[in-house]
């Protein structure tokens, strides 16, 4: 008996292993077998890739077809890094900080103490992958509007950013705040202001945990004011 025709056949990817060769030859002969073999690797090596479209073919009504290797571990080479066009988590203003509002007086302040007030209008992000990390940039466009008992010729505006993982317990992943300094020219009452966190970044979580990561962005008042006083160097001692 003859040996059989080698049709060139390639699934997805996959390559023949020594199992199977033998389970196609299993009733020749021992000499056939391995003349088998080295025939079927030379004639593997030359054959060409098949197309899925040619042993898998689309049927209308059905979705893309899309092939998966039989290879895990060239597979698993082959991916992709995540695209951060797709994963760059949302940006987002901070319930109850869109706006900060500055009054000649602290105590029970009325309309007219109002010294200016600030509000965010716009905000942009964009996210890059760099080796383990998501570096993100985060921009915020604002504006202060002077109130009736007249505002500084330059104004702070204090910006809290801060990467957070929604769920059953929130979580801050990572948190900058900065004070930004604002010029209001003679006779102005309405100024706009923007400024862009350039290294807002966080160890790359696993997709599924990064689809509940939100940027908040908002006025944060009392932000640096809360941090201790930086301990006072000692005076040297006296010879």
């Amino acid at each position: 008996m003859g040996l059989p025709r080698l049709p060139c056949y390639k699934s997805a990817g996959a390559r023949h292993s020594d199992d199977s060769t033998s389970m196609v030859f299993l009733q020749e002969r021992s000499s056939t077998i391995a003349a088998a073999a080295l025939l079927l690797a030379v004639g593997v090596a030359g054959c060409s890739s098949v197309s899925s479209a040619d042993w898998f073919p689309s049927i209308p009504g059905y979705s893309n077809v899309v092939t998966t290797s039989a290879d895990r571990s060239a597979l698993a080479q082959a991916q992709p890094a995540p695209s951060m066009d797709d994963n760059c988590p949302p940006a987002d203003i901070r319930q109850g900080a869109s706006t900060l509002a500055i009054a000649s007086k602290t105590q029970q302040p009325t309309a007219s103490d109002l010294r200016y007030q600030l509000s965010i209008t716009q905000l942009a992000r964009q996210c890059a992958l760099e080796g383990p990390e998501v570096r993100m940039r985060v921009g915020v466009q604002g504006r202060v509007i002077v109130g009736p008992a007249g505002a500084p010729n330059q104004v702070d505006v204090p910006l809290r950013y801060a990467v957070v993982r929604e769920g059953v317990e929130p979580k801050t992943i990572v948190s900058k705040f900065r004070r930004i300094p604002v010029t209001l020219g003679p006779g102005a009452t309405n100024v706009v202001f923007t400024d862009i966190e350039e290294d807002l970044r966080f160890p790359m979580p696993s997709p599924a945990e990064l689809e509940a990561y939100v940027v908040y962005v908002g006025f944060d008042e009392a932000g640096d004011r809360n941090r201790p006083p930086p301990a006072k160097k000692a005076a040297p001692k006296k010879k």
